[in-house]
């Protein structure tokens, strides 16, 4: 996992590690700026001609940096420097004059008449304004970020989209550059991991190039990245003499009349994910279907012909998973409050179990500490209310975690996981193409298969999370995204736990 840090805590890794290495400012922009040229030469050919519009700060510094070593590479560069202020900053002025030493022509950018021609065949370079940027962009230099995003070309921005905010909401009258690829350097932007950005940000690769690794580690963050979870490989190791009754009794209460689906998928996925037995909740109306598609799953039979209104007795599960299919009936609705304020075991909400809650006067009380909330955006905003942008409703979820005590995992591109002490896990897997009907049912299954089998609240959503999405990825290679269907999610499990926990086949 990866820290998430603002933009003044890069700041201060830039200032210690010129401090304590030492080395001086501009030879640390020489090694970052490096790094992006070794990214470029390695999905570039030298026959595409560069366009590299840098501007006065340091990150048009990164840009002279990529532009000189390009030139040196063999590679057909035009530099033009946005003059959108008369101070240059002193590594920016530095790069400018070593381009000129060794003969390159920069010229500058003063007025929108001076803008270059872009061709479809260019690769432009983005270095105008960096992560550190606070202010909407106007005047020519937005006109220049218009005209670049008006061609058809290939946009690599360094570090971050010339224009876009790094720790807060982008305003939505600044221009802002559309970028191909972005070169971030160090860790990831929050921005990057927020519906809004993706105009901007199409594709990211974080450049690592040396800041000190004593503040890198004990810098504080509350926000990861979760882009592996290998050290927690052996939490989910098998020996050989182990049996089912180490891997847990999971109970899933889930189903309604025309909505039995929910429950097959969310067992298989439970199954599929490891729980040593599984039981299944499910209206009288279910039992042909659940028996007939799911050998493995114990049908537990509720009263009720076509939707779930028994009181249910949790004890003897490890860990229940309750809301797919499940219908929002009055019957329903007493039998969720009675199961969640009962429970002993921890327990998994989700769907219509979350929609009950929400449309409850006392619905928040019933939650029991250190349960598992999985809901989509609208799901969320039942909860909590609506959202002026990203960044408030990530606000929202922290306050709601911390405030009730629970795990809420809400679901989405970058899916974020808030827990009961303030932290916010980002996801790194999964694809558009897992935004299809019961993507979420197979969630449900996963995390309850992994809370079954011991595994702790905060691991069982972070893994859960993590395998869902690569398991949709790995499924994505093979029928593509618009194709996709959740039982191809489930197909692709063991394949996403394998890579996910180094595990032997």
């Amino acid at each position: 996992m990866q820290k998430i840090l603002t933009t003044k805590q890069i700041r201060e890794a830039d200032r210690l590690t010129i401090e304590r290495e030492p080395i001086d400012s501009s030879d640390l922009m020489e090694r970052a700026a490096k790094g992006c040229v070794d990214w470029i030469i390695n999905h570039y050919s030298n026959d595409r001609p560069f366009i590299i519009f840098a501007g006065i700060g340091n990150n048009g510094g990164d840009a002279l940096v990529v532009s000189r070593h390009l030139l040196q590479l063999g590679f057909e560069v035009k530099t033009f420097v946005v003059r959108y202020s008369e101070n240059f900053s002193a590594d920016c002025q530095i790069n400018l004059d070593r381009l000129r030493e060794m003969g390159h022509e920069v010229s500058y950018i003063l007025e929108e008449a001076q803008i270059p021609p872009i061709t479809s065949n260019t690769v432009v370079i983005d270095g105008l304004f960096g992560s550190g940027l606070n202010r909407v962009v106007e005047g020519f230099a937005a006109t220049c970020i218009q005209q670049i995003n008006a061609s058809i070309a290939d946009v690599i921005s360094i570090d971050i989209p010339s224009g876009m905010f790094a720790d807060k909401p982008t305003p939505r009258n600044s221009a802002v550059i559309n970028a191909v690829h972005t070169l971030t350097f160090e860790v990831p932007k929050l921005s990057f991991m927020l519906p809004g950005c993706e105009e901007f940000l199409q594709d990211w690769t974080v450049i690592s190039f040396g800041l000190d690794p004593q503040y890198l580690r004990e810098a504080e963050s509350q926000k990861y990245f979760v882009n592996q979870l290998r050290e927690f490989s052996f939490e989910f190791e098998r020996k050989r003499f182990d049996h089912k009754g180490i891997f847990g009794h999971a109970l899933l209460v889930s189903g309604s009349f025309g909505k039995m689906g929910a429950s097959v998928l969310s067992a298989k996925a439970a199954l599929r994910s490891g729980v040593g037995k599984l039981s299944v909740h499910i209206p009288r109306c279910g039992y042909n279907i659940l028996q007939a598609t799911i050998p493995e799953a114990m049908a537990e039979i509720d009263d009720y012909v076509d939707f779930i209104g028994d009181t249910i007795k949790t004890d003897a599960y490890q860990a229940v998973g309750i809301g797919p299919g499940l219908g929002t009936g009055k019957k329903t609705k007493r039998s969720l409050k009675t199961l969640l304020n009962s429970a002993k075991c921890p327990v998994v909400i989700d769907a219509d179990a979350i929609n009950m809650i929400a449309a409850s006067d006392d619905g928040l009380s019933w939650l029991p500490k250190g349960a598992i909330l999985t809901p989509h955006v609208g799901e969320f905003e039942r909860l909590a209310g609506k959202s002026s942008d990203a960044f408030e409703r990530l606000e929202k979820l922290n306050a709601f975690a911390t405030k009730n005590k629970v795990f809420v995992l809400l679901k989405g591109a970058h899916s974020v996981l808030a827990t009961p002490d303030g932290q916010l896990y980002f996801n790194s897997t999964g694809n558009a193409g897992m935004a299809t009907a019961g993507s979420g049912d197979v969630l449900t299954g996963i995390i309850t298969s992994f809370l079954a089998q011991g595994k702790s609240p905060k691991l069982a959503a972070l893994a859960g999370m993590y395998v869902h999405g690569l398991a949709g990825d790995i499924a994505a290679e093979t029928f593509g995204q618009h194709a996709l269907i959740a039982s191809d999610i489930i197909d692709h499990l063991g394949d996403a736990m394998l890579n996910t926990f180094s595990f032997e086949a």
